[in-house]
C-alpha cells in the first residue's frame, strides 16, 4: 500500500515521545505534514527536524500541523525533540507498519547493496484527511524550506 496524492491518508494510532497517543483523526479539520525520517540524531535527520523547527511558524500561519514519525522509541524520541528544541510532536513507529502503509518503507540502495529502510519522504494531508501532496525519497537539506516555500 502507498499513499498516494487525491487519496484518503492512510488512518494511524501512535505513541508520541510524551507517551500520549496520536492518531490521523486528531488532525480533522486541519492540515498536516507529515514527515518519515530514519533516526533521531543522525546528521540527516536532525538538520531535517531542525529545518522543520525552523520554519515552524510558516507551516503554522498556512494552517498545517507538523508530526514526524520514525522507527526510534518514544524516550528516545523525547530526548531528540528536547535537545533540538522541536515545537512540534514526533511519533514512534517501531514495526514500520505506518510508514509502509504510506510508501515511506521499502528497500533503499546504498553503496551499491540493498536494503529495507525507511525512506525519508513527507506527505501533506487536508483537513479532511486528504493526501494533497506526496514528497517521497528527499534529501534531508532543504527539504522543509522547499515544502514550506510552495504552501
Amino acid at each position: 500500500m502507498s499513499a498516494t496524492e487525491g487519496a484518503p491518508a492512510p488512518d494511524f494510532t501512535l505513541t508520541t515521545d510524551r507517551g500520549e497517543t496520536v492518531s490521523l483523526r486528531d488532525y480533522r479539520g486541519r492540515r498536516l505534514v507529515l514527515y518519515f525520517y530514519p533516526a533521531a540524531f543522525t546528521p540527516g535527520c536532525t538538520t531535517e527536524a531542525c529545518d522543520f523547527r525552523d520554519r515552524y511558524e510558516v507551516f503554522l500561519a498556512s494552517g498545517y500541523d507538523v508530526l514526524g514519525v520514525s522507527p526510534d522509541p518514544p524516550e528516545r524520541l523525547a530526548e531528540f525533540r528536547s535537545e533540538h528544541g522541536l515545537p512540534f510532536p514526533l511519533a514512534s513507529d517501531p514495526d514500520h507498519e505506518v510508514a509502509a502503509a504510506y510508501g515511506a518503507w521499502g528497500t533503499k540502495r546504498m553503496y551499491g547493496k540493498e536494503y529495507e529502510g525507511l525512506i525519508r519522504s513527507t506527505f501533506l494531508i487536508d483537513a479532511d484527511g486528504m493526501v494533497s501532496r506526496v514528497h517521497r525519497n528527499v534529501k534531508a537539506t532543504g527539504h522543509a524550506a522547499r515544502i514550506a516555500g510552495a504552501l
